[in-house]
């Protein structure tokens, strides 16, 4: 069935038939040993999809890029916020950036005890509850 398609346009005709099921941690985690699932509770990153409930694939073994959306502990809390890294090697300056008007970034100064615990890879929603 995984390497079937379903059209969200006009019908097209079926196909003969569909074989095997979907495994989701083969079509999803591409490093098994360095990927978690982890549910979203808030409503601070709507503005890139990711709502209340969801539940994210977070790949730790991917190396953190300015734009990347990362699972984060910050002061001993885990949140999901947008990278975005500025200055340069010398002057690296970290922030996290919500995608909801509502929140303001987060500037890391070097007190806050960071780090950033994987990188979200995929999005599962559940459309109906």
């Amino acid at each position: 069935m995984a390497q079937s398609t379903v059209h969200a346009g006009f019908p097209s005709p079926a196909q003969d038939y569909m074989s095997g099921g979907i495994d989701l941690n083969r079509e999803l985690v591409r490093h098994p040993d360095a990927t978690f699932y982890v549910r979203v509770s808030g409503d601070s990153m709507t503005g890139a999809g990711i709502s209340d409930g969801d539940v994210l694939v977070v790949d730790r073994s991917l190396d953190p890029r300015s734009g990347a959306v990362a699972v984060c502990c910050l002061d001993g809390e885990f949140l999901v916020r947008r990278l975005r890294f500025g200055g340069n090697a010398s002057s690296r300056t970290v922030s996290l950036i919500a995608e909801n008007p509502s929140y303001k970034p987060i500037k890391i100064n070097p007190g806050n005890e960071f780090s950033v615990w994987g990188i979200v890879t995929w999005i599962i929603k559940q459309l109906e509850k």
